[in-house]
């Protein structure tokens, strides 16, 4: 895979993912020659990531860069792209790239329009906006898009992300929707199910819910991502509609918030071990009635 050229790169903006990306390049030889950012955290973070390069209004750094930047939320995007195009600050020969994973290329029609070659590289981690979130990205993988049937294109994606040091994975623009999906739906609802989890042991008087959560789920990810559904244990994949019952009593009389999240994730436990042969065929309609009925 050859290398791209040293590029002059502009970041639009500098949140968490813009500098963090923006100082992988420069890492890997590019030179950042401008930057957009208007809040405190955003020139904070350019101080730290990007020291030294100027934060100017979005249209002067794409006029100054080879590669522009664009780590914009989902619906600021595609309108940022118009707005440039109409700007007239995009020329033939430029590199446009977004990071955002719920959009292909096809939202950067305005810059391909221009004469820009249009990429998507959507970096598969969360970050912080802080100085490890470079050691991050190392170890993660980056959704790659380009257009159909632009090998070139595609080969100038990877090699960027090559260069920074992470692992290029080709996600086709018919596949981005679901691919978004399926990667907020694993790591923000992650998220919220640890918090509420961690929330119920402390409103229940144990301490340092960290400490046992930890090892626990870090044990439940690694068995899931290498077995699958064989890695279900637990009360529903036994068929223990006894225990499903207790749980639910204590979410009623304690957390009852999570009484429709901890229902639904039940079922679709009960459906998943069902199917692969877990939950035993006898006992699945007992765990399933145990999780659809009410409280008497």
């Amino acid at each position: 895979m050859s290398r791209p050229a040293r590029l002059g790169v502009g970041v639009v903006s500098a949140g968490r993912v813009g500098a963090v990306m923006g100082a992988a390049l420069a890492r890997a030889g590019h030179a950042v020659v401008a930057a957009s950012g208007v809040s405190r955290d955003s020139v904070r973070r350019a101080e730290d990531l990007l020291p030294g390069v100027p934060l100017l209004p979005p249209d002067e750094v794409v006029s100054k860069a080879d590669l522009v930047l664009l780590a914009l939320p989902d619906d600021a995007l595609e309108g940022m792209v118009r707005g440039l195009a109409a700007a007239g600050t995009l020329r033939p020969g430029q590199i446009v790239v977004h990071t955002s994973g719920a959009y292909g290329v096809d939202v950067l029609q305005p810059a391909a329009d221009h004469g820009a070659l249009p990429l998507a590289l959507h970096p598969v981690m969360t970050f912080t906006g802080r100085a490890e979130d470079l050691d991050r990205l190392v170890a993660c993988s980056v959704g790659v898009t380009a257009q159909d049937g632009d090998e070139a294109a595609w080969n100038v994606g990877e090699a960027l992300v090559v260069e920074m040091g992470s692992d290029p994975i080709r996600v086709p623009s018919s596949a981005r929707p679901a691919y978004h999906t399926a990667l907020a739906h694993a790591s923000n609802h992650l998220i919220t199910l640890v918090a509420d989890a961690a929330d119920l042991l402390r409103q229940s008087g144990v301490g340092t819910p960290e400490r046992l959560l930890g090892p626990l789920l870090s044990a439940a990810l690694d068995n899931s991502l290498r077995h699958g559904d064989r890695a279900l244990t637990g009360p529903v994949a036994r068929g223990d509609a006894g225990t499903v019952r207790k749980h639910l009593n204590v979410l009623r009389d304690n957390a009852p918030e999570l009484l429709p999240s901890y229902r639904e994730m039940a079922r679709r436990t009960a459906r998943r071990a069902t199917d692969s042969g877990l939950l035993r065929g006898d006992l699945a309609p007992d765990v399933f009635q145990a999780i659809d009925e009410e409280h008497e």
